[in-house]
């Protein structure tokens, strides 16, 4: 059997009709098929790559710490130097208030993660989140999912749970003295990228703050300079009480984080001690990775193009007749048309052509734009030549 055929007996599929596209190598913003064939990668691995694909310093601190020592023990019994070099590294670019890291395998286990620990400090069982919301798929995190579609089959889901209208003011009277956590995305991913004006977070946290009720800010999807901002909550002059990363921290390797203070991550360590673990969260050769991966975007001061590189897009594709709307924040970006089956036969033929975009969970008539931040102008420019001719074609 060959590597397609063998895909399809012994791996576990995801959706009726997977990509299947056999990647033999990728470097910067392009991925490479067996046959030769160069796609550009305009999703970024849903927001992961941020630094594109095989980068060398990436690499190296892999291999590097690779050759010194792997898994060790389970987390947090060990001092582990690339562990406490990242902890510091994210604690040094954030607020005073969010000063103690968790470090976890995925997105999914930091809202897990964030989950337990705004219940164990705040002894309270409510949680709310958005329509249209996603935080992950495992049971707990499925629970947040504003999207029905996606967990009437899994029911029953954790109790006391509620969903509000994302960005709506009034809503926020749901939050009570019995909530123990908001959980909400600065930008809605999968939504279709959506985003609520400033007086809404402020109205948001002083809610928050007059019933006790803890913020959850989850930046997985934009997070480490996607937006224009090393993290989204920058933009909105608020700061949350527990943030939540993966995806782009991880510089490819499978890292995530939940975030507090000291106060509130203490929690955790007693009553009972151990209150969440892990075997392999903050992996070794992880954590190099992302440490390598934070330091060149800071260093590099990457988020300072992205709005040009993000308003390039809009102005390549805005006067596309098919085109009903662009909506954006930095690279992440969403190109909406009237129907489903439209949307999905661009992202084929751009698939086709080379270009690889995709669409939204809960948002399927909108085409989505997430590509490595170092793409360049004419990276950009090339990629929607390709867009628009796909788009025309199927006019």
């Amino acid at each position: 059997m060959n590597q397609r055929e063998l895909f399809y007996k012994h791996l576990a599929q995801t959706s009726p009709e997977p990509l299947a596209i056999e990647i033999e190598r990728a470097e910067g913003v392009y991925l490479y098929d067996t046959s030769g064939k160069s796609y550009m990668d305009l999703i970024s691995g849903i927001s992961v790559s941020n630094l594109g694909h095989s980068h060398s310093q990436i690499v190296q601190a892999v291999q590097e710490q690779a050759a010194k020592y792997m898994h060790t023990n389970v987390y947090g019994e060990y001092v582990l130097s690339p562990q406490v070099q990242l902890a510091n590294k994210l604690v040094s670019v954030l607020p005073s208030n969010l000063q103690s890291v968790y470090f976890v395998n995925s997105g999914a286990e930091a809202t897990e993660g964030a989950i337990k620990l705004a219940k164990r400090f705040t002894g309270r069982s409510e949680l709310i989140s958005c329509e249209n919301a996603y935080h992950g798929c495992t049971n707990g995190a499925l629970s947040l999912m504003g999207n029905a579609d996606f967990t009437k089959a899994f029911r029953p889901l954790l109790p006391d749970t509620r969903k509000i209208r994302f960005g709506n003011t009034e809503d926020l009277n749901t939050i009570t003295s019995k909530t123990a956590a908001v959980f909400i995305e600065p930008v809605q991913g999968e939504a279709g990228i959506r985003y609520a004006n400033n007086a809404y977070w402020q109205a948001l946290r002083l809610k928050c703050d007059e019933t006790g009720a803890l913020l959850v800010f989850d930046e997985i999807q934009s997070g480490f300079a996607r937006t224009g901002t090393l993290f989204a909550f920058e933009q909105l002059e608020i700061t949350p009480d527990i943030l939540l990363l993966a995806k782009g921290l991880g510089g490819g390797m499978p890292l995530g984080a939940f975030i507090s203070s000291h106060e509130i991550m203490h929690s955790l360590t007693y009553q009972p001690a151990l209150g969440h673990i892990t075997t392999f969260g903050g992996h070794p050769v992880c954590c190099a990775a992302a440490l390598a991966s934070l330091q060149l975007i800071i260093e590099e001061k990457l988020y300072q193009a992205i709005p040009e590189k993000s308003a390039l897009f809009e102005g390549y594709l805005s006067h596309l007749k098919p085109v009903k709307a662009i909506r954006r924040k930095g690279l992440m970006i969403a190109i909406e048309f009237e129907d489903i089956d439209f949307n999905f036969k661009c992202i084929r033929k751009c698939i086709e052509k080379g270009v690889i975009v995709d669409w939204f969970l809960f948002c399927d008539t909108a085409m989505r734009i997430a590509p490595p931040l170092i793409i360049t102008e004419r990276e950009i420019e090339k990629a929607c030549e390709i867009i628009a001719t796909s788009i025309q074609e199927n006019e």
